[in-house]
């Protein structure tokens, strides 16, 4: 009998890299509502922002280094959910829903279970779903749009009960954009190892100078944008595949005739 050839599977384990980088987002997370609930709103926010960069890390270092496991998926959705969603609905609680009472941490919880949906729905399309789209706002873009809204209120020194209808308005949208079934860019299918050439590296110093400028109203302003850009990409879809059968059935009837013997 010839031997039977042993298949070298990768053994499950805890590897250092990734998860470093996945506790350093949770770790951003955690440290966001401890500054909350002490009124210190603005660098609660940008750590916010901390975990999105962690969180964006942490999976291309696993890619990268062929350290991907079962484990880390698992780790890093948990991370998340503390980090975009328990995070920024205590942020904006804190910030500006206490004087609306039941309706306040009603919209804080909507975003948070939003959040918690919207992880799980991803968990379970992993491998099935489309990657250039994303069915729902992210969870960190949407962490992204209260964060900079918390951080343009402390920079501009808002109170956020003064505004605590638009607070509660914008923290409903964005748990239940979370949850919609609106379609988003993922950015997945750009090669980030390709060759650019010199104007692009150019307009990338260019918006790094203008984050720089005003960090807290650009980030806002292009998160905005980019949860607004669903609806409108959802749209367009369907108005483009609701015109197809409209043109098929405005071919002359011998086309079409030719067409079915084909």
């Amino acid at each position: 009998m010839q031997p039977v050839e042993k298949q070298h599977l990768k053994r499950p384990g805890i590897y250092l890299l990734p998860n470093l980088l996945t506790t350093a987002g949770l770790f951003a997370g955690f440290y966001a509502v401890i500054a909350s609930m002490n009124n210190h709103f603005e660098p609660a926010a940008i750590a916010v922002f901390v975990a999105m960069i962690c969180d964006g890390l942490d999976g291309r270092v696993a890619r990268m280094t062929n350290t991907q496991s079962a484990f880390g998926a698992e780790y890093d959705s948990m991370a998340d959910m503390v980090s975009f969603g328990m995070a920024p609905a205590l942020i904006a609680y804190n910030w500006g829903l206490t004087e609306l009472g039941k309706v306040g941490w009603l919209a804080a919880f909507i975003y948070c279970a939003a959040a918690a949906l919207r992880l799980a729905r991803f968990n379970t399309q992993v491998g099935v779903a489309d990657k250039r789209y994303f069915q729902g706002l992210a969870s960190p873009a949407a962490a992204a749009l209260i964060a900079g809204m918390v951080w343009i209120g402390s920079m501009y020194q808002i109170d956020g009960n003064d505004i605590s209808i638009m607070v509660a308005v914008l923290t409903t949208c964005a748990g239940l954009l979370m949850v919609s079934n609106f379609r988003y860019h993922s950015f997945k299918e750009v090669d980030w190892r390709s060759r650019v050439t010199f104007l692009t590296i150019l307009l990338i110093v260019g918006v790094f100078v203008v984050v720089s400028v005003e960090p807290a109203l650009v980030l806002f302003a292009a998160f905005l944008g980019y949860a607004a850009s669903g609806p409108v990409i959802t749209v367009y879809s369907v108005r483009k595949l609701k015109s197809e059968p409209v043109k098929a059935d405005s071919k002359p009837q011998d086309s079409l005739e030719t067409d079915e013997d084909e």
